[in-house]
């Protein structure tokens, strides 16, 4: 029986557990960089069994990282300094170009759409209703939760006032707590919520579809590598259904490039996304 490790790693303030086999324990680390939609707590507890399974099936030592937010998550792709990554669509296709990341699978039957919440009982019940009002996002560059829909209420002639929070967690929460009449989300990140926030919040609007967030490497990582990580991912989408239903996917399809193609179709400016691409805040620990 294959022994396991345990290592504690702290990133930005946060401590989490990964595993990682106990013959490579002198191995080089990989870190595998996580989107900070929600809180890096919750974050953890999704993601962090599938680093252990997927450390098992590698034999590498692959280990959770994530950020305090979407822009300091920015700065470190900016840098190249995930050797494994999950991004949204937008930073694939900035990314893919500045830093040199590859693309290898993506959530399978999922394209990705935005959503618009507001309370349940709210006097809005349309984009319409939003406009002149205050509307939590994510982030600037949170592509499904916060480029998407601004964009659609922007062609509808809808002058709202942006605010943004962070994290799609605290999107829901802030709508929740009256701080705004709406706020933006994916479906993904609106189902991983607690049933009884669920059970408070209404979905008004969904936008168009687009391909989902990207599961890509770092351009310096040889083909071989590449290939047993991809292998082992596509192994946990076909015969680890519980790891996938952890972070909220049914399964995965390998990918390249060319299928965010619709994303860069769209002709997103840096003025529109604001996405950093630039920075020297400290990403990893080595």
């Amino acid at each position: 029986m294959k022994m396991i490790r345990f290592c504690q790693i702290t990133v930005l303030g946060v401590v989490t557990l990964t595993a990682a086999p106990m013959e490579s324990a002198r191995a080089e680390t990989l870190y595998f960089g996580i989107v900070p939609q929600q809180a890096a707590s919750r974050l953890a507890k999704m993601w962090v069994p599938v680093m252990q399974e997927l450390s098992a099936q590698t034999g590498l030592d692959i280990r959770f990282a994530t950020m305090k937010d979407i822009p300091t998550f920015e700065q470190c792709l900016a840098q190249g300094a995930y050797d494994i990554a999950y991004m949204n669509p937008y930073h694939y296709t900035v990314f893919s170009k500045k830093s040199g990341y590859r693309a290898f699978a993506h959530q399978s039957e999922k394209k990705l759409k935005g959503l618009i919440v507001v309370k349940k009982g709210s006097e809005v019940t349309s984009l319409a209703g939003l406009d002149k009002q205050k509307v939590a996002f994510p982030s600037p560059a949170a592509f499904g939760a916060s480029v998407l829909p601004r964009a659609e209420m922007k062609a509808e002639g809808l002058k709202i006032e942006p605010v943004y929070v962070k994290s799609h967690d605290s999107v829901y929460k802030s709508v929740l707590a009256g701080h705004f009449v709406a706020g933006g989300g994916v479906q993904r990140t609106f189902n991983n919520i607690p049933q009884t926030m669920r059970d408070q919040l209404q979905v008004i609007y969904t936008t168009g579809a687009y391909t989902p967030h990207a599961f890509a490497v770092n351009g310096a990582m040889s083909g071989e590598r590449l290939r047993k990580i991809q292998n082992a991912m596509m192994n946990i989408s076909q015969h680890k259904p519980d790891l996938m239903k952890s972070i909220g996917m049914k399964g995965l399809v390998t990918t390249d490039d060319a299928n965010w193609d619709d994303v860069r179709k769209l002709g997103l400016s840096q003025a529109e996304t604001e996405i950093v691409q630039q920075g020297t805040v400290k990403c990893r620990f080595d």
